[in-house]
């Protein structure tokens, strides 16, 4: 057995490339997720995937950049979170502003605002996600809330209201900027003519 375990390994083993010089010097850029937060069926708390979507469909960025639709998958966006490097995330929450104002938060004044509401009563919320990656020591070393005030955020079975949808613009260019800042090369896609 022990013959077994110290020598099958490398009986199996595939020799590994050797890397090219270019490839040797130059790094990985560094993984970014902007993910879009919240329930699109109660009111203004589904501002966070409807300006995933609106980035999605007017936007585009560098290979190392993913779009993220989200949603209430709270735990289950665990990989995507420990996988990131830098994370900006849309959500609306509550910043004691009024209603429709766009807030910016930053590392852990961002995780104070990223509590989502649960389906479920045993469901774990999105900062619960993070809460774990950052014990598993897979944290991403900038997270970024890009987040509304709500004004309806408990009306079931509705859309955005007029003052939480007019701030999608806004917050895809806020968006836009940290995405600049962090080399992701944010382009607009080609309109159709």
């Amino acid at each position: 057995m022990s013959f077994l375990y110290d020598h099958v390994p490398f009986i199996f083993a595939r020799p590994l490339a050797a890397p090219t010089p270019a490839a040797a010097q130059t790094p990985a850029p560094p993984r970014i997720v902007v993910l879009g937060i919240g329930n699109v069926q109660w009111g203004d708390a589904g501002f966070g995937m409807r300006a995933i979507e609106r980035l999605k469909a007017g936007w585009q960025c560098a290979s190392h950049v993913e779009f993220v639709a989200g949603g209430t998958q709270g735990l289950a966006l665990l990989p995507l979170v420990e996988s990131a490097q830098r994370m900006l995330v849309f959500n609306s929450a509550d910043f004691g502003c009024a209603p429709g104002t766009l807030c910016v938060r930053e590392g852990d004044e961002a995780v104070r605002h990223l509590h989502t509401r649960p389906v479920s009563l045993h469901q774990m919320d999105f900062a619960d996600a993070l809460a774990c990656a950052q014990l598993k020591g897979h944290y991403p070393r900038e997270l970024v809330l890009i987040g509304v005030q709500p004004f309806a955020h408990d009306d079931y079975g509705t859309g955005l209201g007029p003052t939480v949808s007019a701030q999608l613009d806004p917050a895809v260019a806020i968006a836009c900027r940290w995405l600049r800042r962090w080399h992701a090369q944010p382009r607009p896609l080609a309109q159709p003519v």
